[in-house]
Protein backbone atom coordinates (compact mmCIF):
# COMPACT_ATOMS: atom_id res chain seq x y z
CA UNK A 1 0.00 0.00 0.00
CA UNK A 2 1.24 3.73 -1.18
CA UNK A 3 1.39 6.22 1.75
CA UNK A 4 0.32 9.47 0.30
CA UNK A 5 2.88 12.32 0.88
CA UNK A 6 2.79 14.48 3.24
CA UNK A 7 4.75 17.39 1.40
CA UNK A 8 2.85 19.11 -1.19
CA UNK A 9 4.46 19.00 -4.45
CA UNK A 10 5.29 23.06 -5.75
CA UNK A 11 3.04 24.58 -7.76
CA UNK A 12 4.21 24.36 -11.14
CA UNK A 13 3.34 25.60 -14.53
CA UNK A 14 4.25 23.41 -17.75
CA UNK A 15 5.70 26.11 -19.96
CA UNK A 16 6.76 24.20 -23.12
CA UNK A 17 6.99 20.29 -24.09
CA UNK A 18 9.77 18.32 -21.26
CA UNK A 19 10.33 21.79 -19.12
CA UNK A 20 8.68 23.24 -15.92
CA UNK A 21 8.56 26.82 -14.42
CA UNK A 22 8.02 28.36 -10.76
CA UNK A 23 5.44 30.75 -10.88
CA UNK A 24 6.81 33.01 -8.44
CA UNK A 25 9.90 32.79 -10.59
CA UNK A 26 7.79 33.95 -13.81
CA UNK A 27 5.92 36.54 -11.39
CA UNK A 28 9.43 38.87 -10.65
CA UNK A 29 10.73 38.04 -14.15
CA UNK A 30 7.62 40.04 -15.43
CA UNK A 31 7.97 42.87 -12.71
CA UNK A 32 11.84 43.16 -13.47
CA UNK A 33 10.49 43.62 -17.65
CA UNK A 34 8.22 46.39 -16.16
CA UNK A 35 10.66 47.80 -14.16
CA UNK A 36 13.30 47.70 -17.12
CA UNK A 37 10.39 49.43 -19.36
CA UNK A 38 9.93 51.83 -17.45
CA UNK A 39 13.81 53.02 -16.79
CA UNK A 40 14.09 52.87 -20.40
CA UNK A 41 11.18 55.56 -20.87
CA UNK A 42 12.72 58.02 -18.87
CA UNK A 43 16.00 57.24 -20.23
CA UNK A 44 14.35 58.19 -23.16
CA UNK A 45 12.66 61.17 -22.65
CA UNK A 46 15.58 62.76 -20.74
CA UNK A 47 18.60 64.48 -21.85
CA UNK A 48 21.53 66.75 -19.79
CA UNK A 49 22.39 66.94 -16.54
CA UNK A 50 19.19 68.54 -15.21
CA UNK A 51 17.59 66.26 -16.59
CA UNK A 52 14.79 68.22 -18.65
CA UNK A 53 12.31 66.90 -20.59
CA UNK A 54 11.77 66.90 -23.97
CA UNK A 55 9.36 67.54 -26.28
CA UNK A 56 8.89 64.68 -28.73
CA UNK A 57 8.71 65.89 -31.85
CA UNK A 58 5.16 65.92 -34.26
CA UNK A 59 6.12 65.89 -37.86
CA UNK A 60 2.31 66.50 -38.39
CA UNK A 61 2.45 69.59 -36.21
CA UNK A 62 2.53 72.42 -38.37
CA UNK A 63 4.69 74.77 -36.34
CA UNK A 64 7.54 71.43 -37.37
CA UNK A 65 6.42 72.15 -41.04
CA UNK A 66 7.30 75.66 -40.86
CA UNK A 67 10.55 75.25 -39.12
CA UNK A 68 11.73 72.50 -41.74
CA UNK A 69 10.83 74.88 -44.72
CA UNK A 70 13.02 77.73 -43.04
CA UNK A 71 15.94 75.02 -42.30
CA UNK A 72 15.63 73.89 -45.59
CA UNK A 73 15.24 77.89 -47.54
CA UNK A 74 17.99 78.45 -50.02
CA UNK A 75 19.70 81.56 -47.88
CA UNK A 76 21.52 83.55 -50.37
CA UNK A 77 24.16 86.25 -48.50
CA UNK A 78 24.91 89.20 -51.21
CA UNK A 79 28.16 90.34 -51.97
CA UNK A 80 29.59 93.16 -50.11
CA UNK A 81 28.60 96.35 -51.78
CA UNK A 82 32.43 96.88 -52.91
CA UNK A 83 32.92 93.80 -54.40
CA UNK A 84 29.26 93.59 -56.80
CA UNK A 85 30.10 93.49 -60.15
CA UNK A 86 29.05 96.78 -61.66
CA UNK A 87 27.51 94.86 -64.74
CA UNK A 88 25.29 92.81 -62.71
CA UNK A 89 23.84 96.08 -60.94
CA UNK A 90 23.15 97.86 -64.45
CA UNK A 91 21.19 94.68 -65.22
CA UNK A 92 19.23 94.67 -61.77
CA UNK A 93 15.67 95.78 -62.81
CA UNK A 94 15.04 99.33 -60.38
CA UNK A 95 12.17 98.22 -57.94
CA UNK A 96 9.44 100.90 -58.29
CA UNK A 97 9.25 104.00 -55.61
CA UNK A 98 6.49 103.43 -52.48
CA UNK A 99 5.05 106.50 -51.34
CA UNK A 100 6.61 105.61 -47.94
CA UNK A 101 9.60 106.47 -49.52
CA UNK A 102 8.81 108.97 -51.23
CA UNK A 103 7.11 110.64 -47.90
CA UNK A 104 10.51 109.88 -45.86
CA UNK A 105 12.70 111.09 -49.09
CA UNK A 106 13.84 114.67 -48.57
CA UNK A 107 14.61 115.34 -51.86
CA UNK A 108 11.94 113.93 -53.32
CA UNK A 109 9.05 116.18 -56.03
CA UNK A 110 6.41 115.10 -54.19
CA UNK A 111 7.61 116.63 -50.98
CA UNK A 112 5.30 119.49 -51.55
CA UNK A 113 2.44 117.60 -51.58
CA UNK A 114 2.81 115.97 -47.93
CA UNK A 115 5.05 119.63 -46.77
CA UNK A 116 2.95 122.33 -48.27
CA UNK A 117 4.73 125.81 -48.20
CA UNK A 118 3.92 126.76 -44.37
CA UNK A 119 3.50 130.60 -45.58
CA UNK A 120 0.01 130.11 -46.82
CA UNK A 121 -3.09 130.36 -44.11
CA UNK A 122 -6.45 130.28 -43.73
CA UNK A 123 -8.14 133.39 -42.18
CA UNK A 124 -9.47 132.49 -39.04
CA UNK A 125 -12.71 135.15 -39.78
CA UNK A 126 -15.81 134.06 -41.98
CA UNK A 127 -16.56 137.24 -44.16
CA UNK A 128 -17.01 137.77 -47.48
CA UNK A 129 -13.84 138.29 -49.08
CA UNK A 130 -12.65 134.88 -48.22
CA UNK A 131 -13.86 131.13 -49.54
CA UNK A 132 -16.38 130.78 -46.30
CA UNK A 133 -17.19 127.40 -47.39
CA UNK A 134 -14.30 125.95 -48.05
CA UNK A 135 -11.20 124.56 -46.07
CA UNK A 136 -7.86 123.79 -48.01
CA UNK A 137 -5.54 121.33 -46.86
CA UNK A 138 -2.09 122.08 -46.32
CA UNK A 139 -2.84 125.92 -45.07
CA UNK A 140 -1.88 127.03 -41.78
CA UNK A 141 -5.17 126.69 -39.52
CA UNK A 142 -5.08 130.32 -37.29
CA UNK A 143 -7.25 130.98 -34.27
CA UNK A 144 -8.51 134.20 -33.38
CA UNK A 145 -5.41 135.52 -31.99
CA UNK A 146 -3.78 134.51 -35.13
CA UNK A 147 -1.66 131.70 -33.69
CA UNK A 148 -1.15 128.26 -35.58
CA UNK A 149 -4.11 125.92 -33.47
CA UNK A 150 -2.05 123.37 -31.30
CA UNK A 151 -4.67 120.52 -30.66
CA UNK A 152 -3.21 117.39 -32.27
CA UNK A 153 -4.62 114.15 -32.27
CA UNK A 154 -7.95 115.61 -30.87
CA UNK A 155 -11.04 115.73 -30.58
CA UNK A 156 -13.94 117.74 -30.64
CA UNK A 157 -17.28 117.90 -28.07
CA UNK A 158 -20.33 120.05 -28.55
CA UNK A 159 -22.12 121.39 -25.42
CA UNK A 160 -25.53 122.21 -25.11
CA UNK A 161 -25.15 124.36 -22.55
CA UNK A 162 -22.50 126.51 -24.17
CA UNK A 163 -23.84 125.63 -27.60
CA UNK A 164 -20.35 125.84 -28.18
CA UNK A 165 -17.95 123.01 -29.97
CA UNK A 166 -14.76 122.75 -28.12
CA UNK A 167 -11.64 121.11 -29.78
CA UNK A 168 -9.18 119.12 -27.53
CA UNK A 169 -5.74 118.14 -28.73
CA UNK A 170 -1.81 117.92 -28.09
CA UNK A 171 -0.13 120.97 -27.14
CA UNK A 172 3.07 120.89 -29.14
CA UNK A 173 4.53 124.23 -29.28
CA UNK A 174 7.82 122.93 -27.53
CA UNK A 175 10.97 122.00 -29.68
CA UNK A 176 11.45 118.40 -31.43
CA UNK A 177 13.88 116.75 -30.70
CA UNK A 178 15.35 112.53 -30.65
CA UNK A 179 15.64 111.57 -26.87
CA UNK A 180 18.36 109.36 -28.83
CA UNK A 181 19.62 108.36 -32.07
CA UNK A 182 17.19 105.50 -32.75
CA UNK A 183 14.31 107.17 -30.72
CA UNK A 184 11.34 109.00 -33.14
CA UNK A 185 10.96 112.62 -32.86
CA UNK A 186 9.09 114.05 -29.86
CA UNK A 187 7.73 117.08 -28.52
CA UNK A 188 7.88 116.93 -24.83
CA UNK A 189 4.16 117.50 -22.92
CA UNK A 190 3.49 120.39 -21.74
CA UNK A 191 -0.64 119.79 -22.02
CA UNK A 192 -4.02 119.51 -23.25
CA UNK A 193 -5.14 122.75 -25.50
CA UNK A 194 -8.72 123.80 -25.96
CA UNK A 195 -10.54 126.01 -28.64
CA UNK A 196 -13.94 126.91 -28.65
CA UNK A 197 -15.74 127.95 -31.98
CA UNK A 198 -19.78 128.53 -32.69
CA UNK A 199 -19.15 127.83 -36.82
CA UNK A 200 -16.55 125.08 -36.50
CA UNK A 201 -14.40 127.81 -38.60
CA UNK A 202 -13.33 130.66 -36.40
CA UNK A 203 -11.69 128.75 -33.21
CA UNK A 204 -10.70 130.82 -30.13
CA UNK A 205 -7.86 129.54 -27.92
CA UNK A 206 -8.86 128.56 -24.46
CA UNK A 207 -5.93 127.67 -22.88
CA UNK A 208 -4.38 124.85 -21.87
CA UNK A 209 -6.85 122.90 -19.53
CA UNK A 210 -4.40 120.17 -18.57
CA UNK A 211 -0.90 121.18 -17.59
CA UNK A 212 2.06 118.99 -17.51
CA UNK A 213 3.66 118.43 -14.17
CA UNK A 214 6.40 120.37 -12.86
CA UNK A 215 8.00 117.57 -11.06
CA UNK A 216 11.38 115.42 -11.00
CA UNK A 217 9.49 112.11 -10.90
CA UNK A 218 9.88 110.54 -14.36
CA UNK A 219 7.70 108.14 -14.01
CA UNK A 220 3.95 110.95 -13.25
CA UNK A 221 2.21 110.08 -16.66
CA UNK A 222 2.27 113.83 -17.26
CA UNK A 223 6.31 114.61 -17.09
CA UNK A 224 7.31 116.25 -19.78
CA UNK A 225 9.79 113.56 -20.87
CA UNK A 226 6.82 110.90 -21.28
CA UNK A 227 4.12 110.84 -23.90
CA UNK A 228 0.50 112.00 -23.79
CA UNK A 229 -1.90 111.62 -26.97
CA UNK A 230 -5.22 111.73 -28.32
CA UNK A 231 -7.24 113.27 -25.71
CA UNK A 232 -10.76 112.97 -26.25
CA UNK A 233 -13.83 114.62 -23.73
CA UNK A 234 -17.45 113.54 -23.17
CA UNK A 235 -20.08 115.23 -20.97
CA UNK A 236 -21.55 113.28 -18.31
CA UNK A 237 -25.14 114.09 -17.49
CA UNK A 238 -25.34 112.15 -14.28
CA UNK A 239 -22.47 113.61 -12.67
CA UNK A 240 -22.18 116.81 -14.32
CA UNK A 241 -18.68 116.27 -15.12
CA UNK A 242 -16.71 116.87 -18.25
CA UNK A 243 -14.43 113.60 -18.57
CA UNK A 244 -11.23 113.48 -21.10
CA UNK A 245 -9.35 110.20 -21.41
CA UNK A 246 -5.95 110.34 -23.31
CA UNK A 247 -3.57 107.68 -24.37
CA UNK A 248 -0.52 108.15 -21.66
CA UNK A 249 2.87 106.18 -22.36
CA UNK A 250 6.71 105.88 -21.39
CA UNK A 251 9.13 107.69 -23.55
CA UNK A 252 9.63 104.13 -24.94
CA UNK A 253 5.89 104.05 -25.38
CA UNK A 254 6.10 100.73 -23.46
CA UNK A 255 3.58 101.63 -20.53
CA UNK A 256 0.49 101.66 -23.19
CA UNK A 257 -1.97 103.17 -20.72
CA UNK A 258 -5.09 105.15 -20.82
CA UNK A 259 -5.68 108.08 -18.85
CA UNK A 260 -8.47 109.76 -17.39
CA UNK A 261 -9.38 113.40 -16.18
CA UNK A 262 -11.90 115.32 -14.85
CA UNK A 263 -13.84 119.26 -14.92
CA UNK A 264 -16.87 121.07 -13.92
CA UNK A 265 -15.84 123.21 -17.01
CA UNK A 266 -15.28 122.42 -20.32
CA UNK A 267 -12.58 124.95 -20.30
CA UNK A 268 -10.77 123.31 -17.32
CA UNK A 269 -8.85 123.08 -15.87
CA UNK A 270 -8.82 119.07 -15.58
CA UNK A 271 -7.98 117.22 -12.74
CA UNK A 272 -5.53 113.84 -13.59
CA UNK A 273 -7.00 111.23 -11.87
CA UNK A 274 -4.75 107.88 -12.94
CA UNK A 275 -3.58 105.69 -15.68
CA UNK A 276 -4.56 101.89 -16.63
CA UNK A 277 -4.47 99.09 -18.72
CA UNK A 278 -7.58 98.29 -19.92
CA UNK A 279 -9.55 95.13 -19.33
CA UNK A 280 -5.56 94.37 -18.78
CA UNK A 281 -4.22 94.80 -22.05
CA UNK A 282 -1.78 97.65 -23.60
CA UNK A 283 -3.67 100.14 -25.01
CA UNK A 284 -2.27 102.93 -27.12
CA UNK A 285 -4.51 104.89 -29.97
CA UNK A 286 -7.84 105.10 -28.24
CA UNK A 287 -11.14 107.57 -28.98
CA UNK A 288 -14.17 107.45 -26.84
CA UNK A 289 -17.68 107.06 -28.04
CA UNK A 290 -21.32 108.57 -26.21
CA UNK A 291 -23.97 106.58 -27.63
CA UNK A 292 -27.39 107.86 -27.79
CA UNK A 293 -29.08 105.84 -25.06
CA UNK A 294 -25.97 107.85 -22.68
CA UNK A 295 -23.70 104.77 -22.91
CA UNK A 296 -20.05 105.36 -23.28
CA UNK A 297 -17.54 103.00 -25.29
CA UNK A 298 -13.72 102.86 -24.67
CA UNK A 299 -11.82 102.25 -28.59
CA UNK A 300 -8.44 101.11 -28.22
CA UNK A 301 -5.40 99.26 -30.63
CA UNK A 302 -4.63 96.28 -28.05
CA UNK A 303 -2.08 93.39 -28.75
CA UNK A 304 0.70 95.78 -30.45
CA UNK A 305 -1.81 97.08 -32.93
CA UNK A 306 -3.04 94.22 -34.10
CA UNK A 307 -6.41 94.46 -33.12
CA UNK A 308 -9.37 96.72 -31.64
CA UNK A 309 -10.95 96.46 -28.29
CA UNK A 310 -14.61 97.79 -27.57
CA UNK A 311 -15.98 98.37 -24.17
CA UNK A 312 -18.83 99.97 -22.14
CA UNK A 313 -17.72 102.71 -19.54
CA UNK A 314 -19.14 102.67 -16.22
CA UNK A 315 -22.07 104.97 -15.47
CA UNK A 316 -19.50 108.16 -14.12
CA UNK A 317 -17.33 107.06 -17.47
CA UNK A 318 -14.09 106.89 -14.56
CA UNK A 319 -13.17 103.55 -15.64
CA UNK A 320 -14.35 100.80 -18.16
CA UNK A 321 -16.70 97.56 -17.30
CA UNK A 322 -15.43 93.96 -17.01
CA UNK A 323 -17.28 93.59 -20.83
CA UNK A 324 -14.80 93.45 -23.66
CA UNK A 325 -15.38 92.62 -27.18
CA UNK A 326 -11.98 92.05 -29.52
CA UNK A 327 -12.79 93.64 -33.16
CA UNK A 328 -10.50 93.28 -36.30
CA UNK A 329 -8.47 90.96 -34.99
CA UNK A 330 -5.34 90.24 -36.88
CA UNK A 331 -6.08 93.72 -39.01
CA UNK A 332 -3.28 96.22 -37.62
CA UNK A 333 -5.74 99.09 -37.40
CA UNK A 334 -5.28 102.04 -35.08
CA UNK A 335 -6.38 106.02 -34.67
CA UNK A 336 -9.87 104.62 -34.38
CA UNK A 337 -12.75 107.69 -34.72
CA UNK A 338 -16.60 106.43 -34.65
CA UNK A 339 -19.79 107.85 -35.44
CA UNK A 340 -23.32 106.97 -36.08
CA UNK A 341 -25.55 107.22 -38.72
CA UNK A 342 -29.04 106.45 -39.33
CA UNK A 343 -28.49 103.63 -36.67
CA UNK A 344 -25.30 102.15 -38.35
CA UNK A 345 -22.06 102.67 -36.64
CA UNK A 346 -19.73 103.79 -38.61
CA UNK A 347 -15.53 103.70 -37.54
CA UNK A 348 -12.96 104.84 -39.81
CA UNK A 349 -9.15 103.68 -39.07
CA UNK A 350 -5.70 104.00 -39.99
CA UNK A 351 -2.89 101.41 -40.77
CA UNK A 352 0.23 100.90 -38.66
CA UNK A 353 3.18 103.16 -40.64
CA UNK A 354 3.74 105.58 -37.71
CA UNK A 355 4.09 109.32 -39.53
CA UNK A 356 4.47 107.96 -42.73
CA UNK A 357 1.11 107.82 -44.88
CA UNK A 358 -1.25 105.32 -45.51
CA UNK A 359 -4.54 104.22 -46.86
CA UNK A 360 -7.58 104.58 -44.25
CA UNK A 361 -10.48 102.43 -43.89
CA UNK A 362 -14.15 102.91 -43.31
CA UNK A 363 -15.81 99.79 -41.29
CA UNK A 364 -19.75 99.77 -40.20
CA UNK A 365 -21.34 97.50 -37.86
CA UNK A 366 -25.17 97.38 -36.34
CA UNK A 367 -23.79 96.88 -33.08
CA UNK A 368 -20.65 99.29 -31.75
CA UNK A 369 -19.65 95.87 -30.22
CA UNK A 370 -19.57 94.44 -33.15
CA UNK A 371 -19.26 92.13 -35.75
CA UNK A 372 -17.22 95.58 -37.95
CA UNK A 373 -17.53 94.72 -41.93
CA UNK A 374 -14.56 96.33 -43.95
CA UNK A 375 -15.85 98.85 -46.32
CA UNK A 376 -12.80 100.00 -48.04
CA UNK A 377 -11.33 103.74 -48.09
CA UNK A 378 -13.71 106.52 -47.54
CA UNK A 379 -11.31 108.99 -48.66
CA UNK A 380 -11.64 108.12 -52.03
CA UNK A 381 -13.76 110.77 -54.72
CA UNK A 382 -13.64 113.12 -57.25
Amino acid sequence: MRMKNKYRKPTTLRCNAGTRCSFPVMVWSLVGCLLMLHLYSLVCHKHGVGGEIQMRKDHHHPLFHELEEVEEEDIRIPPPKGKRSPRAAKRRPKRPTTLIEEFLDESSQLRHVFFPDEKTAIHPMKDATNESFYYYPGRIWLDTDGNPIQAHGGGILYDEKSRKYYWYGEFKEGPTYHAHKKAAARVDIIGVGCYSSKDLWTWKHEGIVLVAEETTDETHDLHKSNVLERPKVIYNEKTGKYVMWMHVDDANYTKASVGIAVSDSPTGPFDYLYSKRPHGFDSRDMTIFKDDDGVAYLIYSSEDNSELHVGPLNPDYLDVTRVMRMILVGQHREAPAVFKYQGTYYMITSGCTGWAPNEALAHASESILGPWETMGNPCIGG
